[in-house]
């Protein structure tokens, strides 16, 4: 990546124009650096923005200059500027620090679609996160107890990083690399196993997340962050009257992005009341996002990192 100057860019009627004051990194900009996101050369990184409205194009009724907003825009967001579609802007509290607004729009976007719509979870129910150390991981603990789980349990790659999702309010945590952790799940509880997985690793991470998944559990599957693939067999399925399902939050912004202000609106209230706390690991400047991806690779992170402009 280099560290170039570019236009400010356009913005079409349905659009506006935001000036970027903190952006962060997220697996996905990784993976379309390496190229497996598809896309043409050159291109700006990022996909989620905080910053302050510039100007708003001739269609647009519900955003006005000067407020401060998150959004995903459509052309990158490790910029200054940022162009993006008005229902893909969301307008933040004013009690919203800078830092929050960048670090939170994939993490808690993604972590409550996740557990309120994709596996439905329901109060009292045991939650097994994957990856919980992550930006993703951390945010999903603490909405999974907000929103009555049970038990919720965290797996990690690495065994320092078994703080940050202690830290974070799981009850127990695993390293899936140094242990079984399936079966310490089905140890931890009783022999039943998880109601609700969510994950982001695939593999034999996937597999294995089948031993540990109680009848009529739901695996919720939204990334691949090993680079392998996971296969499930239908006689694992049917008669236990467990689900495997799929989510990306990219498909839901393009396909369904009137669904999202439901899910800011949950947010922004978790966020804004001091419920949730989005936990940042380490800032970078936005020439620094080469060093930034390095950190992320190197598997350092631990929550949220960000590109401050």
């Amino acid at each position: 990546m280099e560290y170039q100057d570019v236009e400010i860019p356009d913005i079409g009627p349905n659009q506006v124009l935001i000036r970027v004051e903190g952006t962060s990194v997220n697996f996905a900009d990784i993976k379309s650096r390496y190229g497996k996101k598809g896309g043409k050369l050159p291109f700006i990184p990022g996909i989620d923005a905080a910053g302050v409205v510039e100007r708003v194009g001739d269609n647009v009724t519900k955003i006005r200059p000067g407020q401060r907003v998150i959004a995903f825009p459509s052309g990158g967001s490790y910029a200054e500027y940022v162009a993006a579609n008005e229902n893909l802007t969301f307008v933040i509290p004013d009690s919203l620090d800078v830092r929050t607004a960048a670090a939170c729009p994939i993490v808690s976007f993604t972590s409550h679609r996740l557990l309120a719509h994709v596996a439905r979870l329901e109060p009292g129910e045991t939650v097994v996160i994957h990856a919980a150390a992550g930006g993703v991981g951390t945010t999903a603990i603490q909405i999974a107890k907000l929103m009555g789980a049970g038990k919720v349990i965290g797996t990690v790659g690495s065994v320092n990083k078994k703080e940050a999702a202690l830290e974070a309010g799981a009850d127990h945590v695993v390293s899936y690399e140094e242990e079984d952790f399936a079966a310490r799940i089905n140890e931890w509880t009783g022999g039943r196993g998880a109601n609700v997985i969510l994950d982001s690793i695939a593999g034999s991470v996937s597999e294995r997340s089948l031993d540990c998944l109680a009848p009529y559990g739901r695996l919720a599957h939204f990334g691949n962050s090993s680079g392998q693939v996971g296969h499930i067999q239908t006689k694992d399925l049917h008669s236990s009257c467990r689900s495997v399902l799929g989510f990306s939050l990219g498909t839901t912004r393009k396909e369904r992005p009137h669904v999202l202000q439901e899910t800011a609106e949950k947010v922004f209230h978790y966020l804004s009341s001091g419920q949730l706390t989005i936990k940042i690991g380490r800032e970078f400047a936005l020439a620094e996002a080469a060093e930034a991806h390095d950190w992320v690779e190197g598997r350092h992170s631990t929550g949220k990192v960000l590109l401050m402009v």
